[in-house]
């Protein structure tokens, strides 16, 4: 019989390191209609295991700034072993270097080119940002609470350990069947080689709206990052505003502004 619990030993008898191309076979070979989120370090396609299981299959972006071979193994092992009812389980990954044909400096060379991807839990419920504004359902106070303070708690674990998000946002909020939210893409930042509570980058990475002052116009990164994306998450998730900022204007000042002014209105 083909029980749940059969199809967790299944996956607990699998490599943590799976190889690329059985992550191609359970994806179509990363079929646009597997397609189920695209963000800043990459795209999400769902996978289908042997025995029928779906998980979330991450496939980097070839520009993501990823660490190489045995620091992007280890970082990732360490990120499996940490387990918390409001973080989304990392359950397998993918390291693998291939040789392609790139354009370097105006000519052709071959180089071995590297594919990183991480495979999680899957959520058929989807994101905040699906339930919230795309396809909005009936939101409960007493839900939205829950939601809220779910992501508190998974951010205040994720801090202890500590580890910054650095895109925190309403699509990396990801809810069960019983609407508990848990934290998706929470171990990029230990990837790309940022180990400390606080750093200077040359490259904003994060999304528009999202992107904390002092981490967009000086380059300062620290667990208060977090808790600025914080705070505008709980902002949308009590008042159903959605954040959109302007294409050229990063910041999140007009929707705080915009949200102030409806708020002193009502």
């Amino acid at each position: 019989m083909n029980t749940q619990e059969d199809k967790q030993t299944v996956l607990s008898t699998l490599p943590k390191d799976l190889p690329l191309d059985f992550l191609r076979t359970i994806t179509d070979q990363f079929s646009e209609s597997r397609v189920v989120g695209k963000g800043a370090f990459g795209t999400v396609y769902t996978g289908t295991m042997p025995d029928g299981q779906t998980i979330a299959v991450k496939k980097l972006a070839e520009n993501a700034p990823i660490a190489r071979d045995k620091i992007f193994n280890n970082e990732v092992q360490n990120i499996m072993a940490y387990r918390h009812e409001n973080i989304v389980k990392l359950v397998g990954f993918c390291h693998e270097g291939q040789k392609k044909v790139v354009l370097n400096n105006g000519r052709y060379i071959v180089a071995d080119v590297y594919e990183g991807l991480l495979c999680y839990e899957y959520l058929p419920k989807g994101s905040l940002q699906r339930n919230l504004f795309d396809k909005p359902i009936d939101m409960a106070w007493d839900v939205r609470f829950k939601i809220i303070k779910g992501i508190c708690d998974g951010l205040h674990f994720l801090h202890s350990i500590p580890i910054i998000h650095m895109d925190l946002k309403p699509q990396n909020i990801l809810l069960d069947d019983n609407m508990t939210p848990k934290i998706a893409d929470f171990g990029l930042s230990r990837l790309f080689g940022k180990e400390q509570t606080r750093a200077n980058t040359q490259n904003v990475v994060g999304s528009y709206g999202y992107i904390a002052p002092e981490y967009l116009y000086r380059g300062e990164i620290s667990t208060q990052s977090d808790i600025y994306s914080l705070g505008l998450l709980i902002i949308e998730t009590t008042t159903g505003e959605k954040n959109t900022p302007k294409q050229n204007e990063p910041s999140a000042r007009e929707f705080i502004e915009r949200v102030s002014t409806t708020s002193m209105r009502t």
